[in-house]
């Protein structure tokens, strides 16, 4: 039960969480008072909540933290304008998930930074949430269902936040969304292309739902940025090099986005560094196939172990699809690993100065342990 001053909280409106499998779960409503579905994942950060809720990579799910006490240190503020993309604590200018749930919430924070709480930006943001789940349980569950879907109902509520994103649009509030079969490059992609930086080499970031500390990241290491809409023609682009980004569902549902990998970019020879699902589009540019998991893995502390250097790593993770290890091309080899089912965390080509890692070497939220291949690609311009 949520806390307020120090005291339980009584009186709170109660919200519903109903779950594809038939199950569900009484709470309370501690977001925006409107009905959100979508599909079920999970999140074991003890930190980070502001960096997960705002990544792209969760557009149309609904994320449950496992660990017991969310809110703790409010959230900072915003600014508006261009220099918003160097503010700590946010990885795009939204809230991106469709809702979240929490154990408890603790609404008086004393942080130095904090501008808001995280009930006040939820509700800001228009996004619904509960508290007073076992969460932990509910875990349990996701992990045990292959896949599983659900609904927040706060009580006695009507209105649905369905067209927050276009591919939305359609659905009522008694249907369970699978967003893997939409394409969300459109809702979660910029619209225009976007320079940062003024000096040190070019690099052209393919905005798949590209988390903000990638940019960071680049600018700090002395790069200049463009920043490119998933569906803009890379062909009228001559940077140094390629990053293609992480971002949301699956990868065989982007359109011709892989087609125009292959054609416009591992044709240039120019280095290339995917992250995520930009890891799995140009796995399959290069001819490689993916695959669902059975098991997602999302979580602060999953570990990777690289293959050359026969050194392991802690890395930060949320995807569902990755590369079929034997559909891996003969020009490129097995760079990661996980640690925990074996399964691809990245490739690197054998002769050529591309690769791509499954895992989020920039991190925010999560351990910084892989951000020397952010270092090892700037080296390649």
């Amino acid at each position: 039960m949520a806390q307020e001053n120090g005291k339980l909280n009584i009186n709170r409106k109660k919200a519903r969480l109903q779950l594809s499998n038939g199950m569900a779960f009484e709470g309370f409503s501690i977001g925006a008072d409107s009905i959100a579905t979508g599909e079920m994942v999970f999140n074991t950060g003890m930190l980070g909540y502001t960096e997960a809720v705002t990544d792209p990579s969760y557009l149309g799910q609904i994320l449950v933290f496992s660990f017991c006490l969310m809110g703790n240190y409010g959230v900072p503020a915003a600014s508006n304008d261009r220099d918003f993309f160097a503010k700590q604590g946010f990885e795009s200018s939204s809230i991106k998930t469709q809702g979240i749930i929490v154990s408890d919430i603790f609404e008086n924070c004393f942080h130095h930074d904090a501008f808001l709480t995280l009930s006040q930006w939820l509700k800001l943001q228009n996004v619904p949430a509960i508290c007073g789940v076992d969460t932990r349980y509910l875990v349990q569950i996701i992990r045990q269902s292959k896949t599983l879907f659900g609904r927040i109902i706060p009580q006695g509520c009507e209105n649905v936040s369905l067209d927050k994103f276009e591919f939305l649009k359609k659905f009522s509030p008694r249907q369970y969304v699978d967003p893997s079969k939409f394409n969300l490059m459109a809702s979660v992609s910029t619209k225009e292309i976007k320079h940062f930086g003024t000096h040190g080499k070019t690099v052209a970031l393919i905005d798949c739902g590209a988390k903000w500390n990638i940019i960071r990241m680049l600018l700090e290491k002395n790069c200049q940025v463009d920043l490119l809409p998933w569906d803009s023609d890379f062909s009228k682009s001559s940077p140094d090099g390629w990053v293609i980004s992480n971002g949301p569902g699956d990868p065989k549902n982007t359109g011709d986005l892989v087609e125009r990998i292959r054609k416009d970019v591992l044709s240039r020879q120019k280095p290339i560094l995917g992250i995520c699902l930009g890891h799995q589009l140009l796995a399959l540019a290069s001819g490689a196939k993916t695959k669902r998991l059975s098991h997602g893995h999302r979580s602060h502390n999953q570990p990777v172990f690289c293959l050359p250097e026969r050194h392991a790593f802690m890395s930060s993770q949320n995807h569902r699809y990755a590369v079929d290890k034997n559909s891996i091309r003969p020009d490129w080899r097995l760079w990661f690993v996980n640690a925990n089912d074996d399964s691809v965390e990245g490739i690197i080509h054998k002769t050529k100065p591309f690769m791509s890692v499954q895992f989020h070497p920039e991190a925010s939220s999560g351990p910084n342990d892989t951000g020397w291949i952010m270092d090892k690609f700037v080296k390649l311009l």
